[in-house]
């Protein structure tokens, strides 16, 4: 008997947090591995998991789903995005202060969206630390 947990498909999508009709559809769409066995007796191992998350991470990020086929099939879960010819981006900018702005290509940051608003009140702490007036001197003797 392995180490490796047998899970069903519906415990495999519990564990990722994705609804077992996405699991499905990425199954179908060949971006997660078809299950080990067949019918009843399917079972998916921790090979699967990682890849769903992965997929549930890089989609959460912007990416698409030609995307993250082509980085799964490529193996470099590091590769930035390609910029083709034409190709459009997604953007976040944040305002900080006049002439200050912070700009995020969301998918290339490869940041969770509660990562990304970590980042965001980091920088604005960071700016009004840096920008609040210095304290007056004491003058006392």
């Amino acid at each position: 008997m392995s180490d490796q947990p047998e899970l069903t498909l519906e415990q495999l999508a519990a564990a990722a947090d994705v609804p077992l009709r996405t699991a499905r559809f990425y199954i179908q769409k060949g971006l997660l591995a078809r299950p080990h066995g067949s019918t009843r007796s399917a079972w998916y191992d921790a090979g699967h998991l990682e890849t769903l998350l992965r997929i549930r991470k890089w989609s959460a990020a912007g990416l698409s789903l030609a995307r993250i086929a082509e980085l799964l099939s490529s193996g470099d879960a590091t590769a930035p995005p390609r910029r083709a010819p034409g190709a459009i981006e997604v953007r976040t900018h944040i305002h900080l202060a006049d002439g200050l702005e912070l700009v995020i290509t969301p998918d290339q940051a490869r940041l969770s969206p509660e990562q990304l608003r970590a980042l965001i009140r980091a920088v604005l702490e960071a700016h009004a630390a840096v920008s609040a007036p210095a304290p007056a001197a004491s003058t006392e003797e």
